[in-house]
């Protein structure tokens, strides 16, 4: 269960500022009032303990289905050299994330995938979601992909 991405040399410039903030909590109260969409993607939302702060963070997230009701995430940051913050508080506290979706809170345990899971899960999402690919030409890091699994 290592969480062990570490950041590019080369990449898209990552979202950040002001700005984010005010998109993810735009985008937030949107998935909880009219559902789980987003940006043509199924969307939960991501709470995770600050591996700094130690303070809850919100992140609307594109999620793909796993095996047996779980969820897979894909940190991306959109191609950016770097991982997500969300990235690094969960890779700090994967047993204190909880998501939103389909209208109720669930309490997850987060694991990277690696190997052969990854590469199976990447060809499901980059199937489903074509974006991601672009993404991962963006950069040199491999997008880590995050399995959630209720807790």
């Amino acid at each position: 269960m290592s969480f062990d991405t570490r950041p590019g040399t080369r990449g898209a410039r990552q979202p950040g500022g002001k700005w984010i903030l005010w998109f993810n909590k735009l985008a937030a109260r949107r998935i909880r009032r009219k559902g789980g969409r987003m940006m043509g993607f199924n969307a939960l939302i991501l709470t995770t303990v600050g591996r700094k702060s130690g303070v809850e963070r919100t992140t609307p997230v594109g999620w793909f289905p796993g095996k047996d009701g779980s969820w897979l995430i894909v940190a991306s940051a959109a191609g950016a050299p770097g991982n997500p913050a969300w990235y690094h508080n969960i890779a700090a506290h994967p047993d204190k994330v909880q998501i939103e979706v389909d209208g109720r809170t669930v309490a997850v345990i987060a694991e990277q995938l690696h190997g052969a899971e990854r590469a199976q899960a990447w060809e499901q999402i980059i199937a489903a979601a074509p974006r991601f690919a672009q993404y991962q030409h963006k950069t040199d890091r491999e997008l880590p992909i995050i399995h959630l699994v209720p807790r």
